[in-house]
């Protein structure tokens, strides 16, 4: 993988995101060339038009990034890739066009988005197929060979034995473990020279995988290793990489610690953060008041009881905040306390069901956001019972409120709505490693990817 701003992202996709991109430059400058010749027109020198032909591109890339188009699923089926594109594309000729209707005689000529969006998926496909079949020889996994042969190492080899996996296991060396889990691993008294069983192997990456590391870590070896060139990584790194988050059963303070993360650069990144949701909110608030005002109405005669729905909740460092949403349940829904909400929860109204479905029921928290108490990105906050609860049963749970609470986050989008203790566990994983590895880029590509959480209602509950 290769980590750009903190974050990981798979060569395979990085490579097939450039290709996509250069692609539909090409189709953009073909559609626009097209529709001049096609009414007799001289086309601008590509100079003059490139800036506008980049910008198309752009947003289309932005698009197809919102709706999954590079998630595991896209790059496994040909069928699902052509429906998230066909989706995609979509999108961004309706919001080009809607930019060519605000800004006329500044932009394109609204025509050659229709060209342009059918060339486009015809070389994105074709793309797909070029680069899905090379993919799939597993040209681009990182060759691994893990030390161990344990609880942990197996974790791995399943890790690894997924489709959309950016490795490949080619050996496992056992340490000395008395009831080896893998049994195809070569035990390393076994093993003259590791330096030259790596090499041999190809690995290009070397993964600790010990069950118990005190007195066990072979020093020698791994020295010798990285001085041959290869990536020597610890496993709770390793797992944080492939996973997209911080994995709690192995989790310890020093890892934390010692660990890349926490940036001291996030006051500059806090600061734009800050500005981004006042000017974001502002316009938010006065595009989307019409519609909440309409909910709010339907709320209101679909059952008894306010429009909106005020509960506390706990926000950055721990401290209390009032969090404002459109009401989707009974009013007597937490008469007897704060409960985790259910599949089907018959709780919740004929018009609090749509909503939750839409999301609607969520832009009230956009003047949350203004008062900054609330950001568009991070950790979702919990009522203070819960968390009291859950900070006794899960170990780093107070470390998520080191980030400001979010509408949305990396939890959200990559877990399905939580509704239990384990649920919880997992959602944390995922909240740790965005506090771990905040910057911009993340907060943009997670507002980008909770289109596809709209689009495609992932646990809405």
């Amino acid at each position: 993988m290769i980590r750009l701003f903190k974050h990981y992202v798979p060569h395979a996709v990085l490579l097939l995101g450039l290709i996509d991109f250069v692609l539909l430059l090409l189709a953009t400058n073909i559609a626009w060339t097209f529709r001049a010749a096609q009414i007799g027109m001289d086309a601008e020198p590509l100079v003059e038009r490139a800036p506008v032909i980049a910008g198309i591109a752009a947003v289309t890339l932005a698009a197809m990034i919102a709706v999954g188009v590079f998630g595991p699923d896209s790059l496994r089926s040909l069928r699902f890739a052509a429906a998230r594109l066909l989706v995609a594309l979509s999108l961004s000729v309706l919001g080009l066009a809607f930019l060519d209707f605000l800004l006329p005689g500044h932009t394109f000529w609204r025509s050659i988005l229709l060209y342009s969006m059918g060339l486009s998926l015809a070389f994105l496909m074709l793309n797909r197929m070029i680069v899905g079949g090379i993919l799939g020889n597993s040209a681009f996994r990182r060759r691994v060979m893990v030390l161990g042969a344990g609880p942990r190492a197996q974790r791995i080899q399943k890790l690894g034995e997924r489709p959309e996996s950016g490795f490949v296991v080619v050996g496992f060396v056992g340490m000395g473990a008395n009831n080896p889990v893998i049994e195809q691993a070569i035990q390393r008294s076994a093993i003259d020279d590791l330096q030259r069983h790596v090499a041999n192997l190809g690995a290009s990456e070397v993964v600790l995988a010990l069950e118990e590391r005190r007195n066990a870590l072979p020093l020698k070896d791994l020295l010798r290793i990285k001085t041959l060139g290869v990536h020597v990584n610890d496993f709770s790194s390793f797992l944080e990489r492939e996973t997209g988050r911080v994995d709690l059963d192995t989790l310890n303070p020093s890892w934390l610690i010692f660990s890349d993360g926490f940036s001291s650069s996030r006051m500059l990144s806090g600061a734009m953060k800050r500005v981004f949701d006042i000017v974001a909110s502002l316009l938010l608030l006065v595009l989307s008041f019409p519609l909440i005002a309409l909910f709010a109405l339907a709320v209101k005669l679909d059952s008894k009881g306010p429009a909106f729905f005020r509960q506390r909740r706990v926000g950055l460092y721990g401290q209390t905040f009032t969090l404002i949403k459109l009401r989707s349940m009974r009013t007597d829904a937490e008469k007897d306390g704060a409960q985790w909400a259910q599949k089907s929860d018959p709780r919740v109204t004929r018009v609090g069901s749509l909503i939750r479905k839409l999301r609607i029921d969520e832009l009230p928290q956009v003047w949350t956001v203004l008062k900054g108490e609330m950001s568009f990105v991070g950790p979702r906050p919990e009522v203070p019972q819960f968390v009291d609860d859950l900070e006794e049963k899960l170990p780093y749970y107070a470390e998520r409120h080191m980030v400001k609470p979010g509408i949305t986050g990396w939890a959200q989008i990559n877990y399905p709505y939580g509704a239990s203790i384990e649920d919880s566990r997992h959602k944390l994983e995922y909240d740790l490693y965005y506090a771990k590895n905040y910057t911009p880029f993340l907060d943009l590509l997670i507002l980008l990817q909770t289109l596809r959480v709209v689009l495609w209602p992932e646990g809405a509950r």
